[in-house]
């Protein structure tokens, strides 16, 4: 009953109030590569009751900004860019995502991790319980989407906390998605449609898929050490119409490395907000020692 209660008035609260962020600029430098041009990052501070934290991915659609946690909470956003910057980012409506009963998700089921729209719904991914399902825009859950006969077993994810880290859906290729990583120190990926494989090669553990254009995908990487404390980012263009024995092209784009200064954190979110424009979120896995940085930046045809 006092789980009830405090759920009942914390979603009056929040579902009532709009949060504005405040940010402050931080730098990404070089600001340019020859494929990538970063626009503008900010260093996002919501008030604590927001919840708004752990954020591992991004879907843009009709000026509507959704944003994932970790923990098992959909977030939608306003946004506003003008002259190449983030202007304004304000929270809008918060939800706790719900099994088709309309019931919370129990905590061991709440690992989101991939975020992405189909048609006028959303497509989540998680780990641990490693799966995709479709919930409407308020968080509930519609329907469980059946994976790739090998993702199915769950022997073959190298650990519980190495699933299906992203999600990304179109009418020509359907559904893909690909665990964060398969082997460790392997930069050999497979991408999995309900059907179909494509392998391809990128440095890291894959966080987030985006669509380029109709055949081929911005796939976000990271690398961290734990000895060292060093961070790696990294983005790769992936051409699904480019494949030989199941093997596709992929392109480097851009890697940035903290030991080059480079002022990065956990990004795990993409989403494309305009022709050749997108979003990149960082996680900040709610520790004051990290944060939540956004980023816009411009893919160079």
């Amino acid at each position: 009953m006092k789980t009830f209660l405090f759920l009942f008035l914390y979603n009056s609260f929040v579902y009532g109030l709009i949060l504005s962020a405040s940010w402050k600029d931080a730098h990404l430098l070089p600001l340019q590569t020859e494929k990538i041009k970063v626009l503008d990052i900010k260093e996002l501070v919501f008030p604590q009751e927001s919840r708004f934290y752990g954020i591992s991915d991004l879907a843009y659609k009709n000026e509507k900004l959704y944003a994932l946690s970790d923990k098992g909470v959909l977030f939608l956003l306003s946004l506003k860019i003008q002259n190449e910057k983030i202007s304004s980012l304000q929270l809008k409506q918060t939800y706790l995502l719900k099994n088709k009963k309309n019931k919370i998700l129990k905590k061991n089921k709440t690992d989101a991790e991939g975020l992405c729209f189909k048609g006028d719904n959303l497509l989540i991914s998680f780990e641990r319980k490693h799966r995709i399902d479709l919930y409407n825009t308020k968080g509930q859950k519609l329907q469980k989407i059946k994976l790739h006969p090998y993702l199915q077993n769950k022997k073959h994810f190298l650990r519980k906390n190495k699933g299906l880290e992203s999600v990304i859906y179109s009418k020509k290729y359907g559904i893909l998605t690909t665990p964060e990583l398969e082997k460790e120190g392997s930069s050999l990926h497979t991408l999995f449609s309900q059907k179909k494989l494509y392998r391809f090669f990128a440095k890291g553990s894959v966080t987030a898929l985006e669509f380029i254009n109709e055949n081929t995908l911005l796939v976000l990487t990271r690398e961290f050490h734990y000895v060292t404390r060093k961070r790696v980012t990294q983005l790769y263009s992936l051409y699904l119409d480019k494949c030989k024995d199941e093997k596709c092209r992929s392109e480097e784009l851009a890697s940035f490395k903290s030991e080059d200064g480079f002022n990065i954190d956990n990004f795990e979110g993409l989403t494309k907000v305009s022709k050749n424009r997108y979003l990149m979120i960082s996680d900040d896995n709610g520790s004051f020692l990290q944060k939540t940085l956004i980023v816009l930046f411009e893919v160079i045809p």
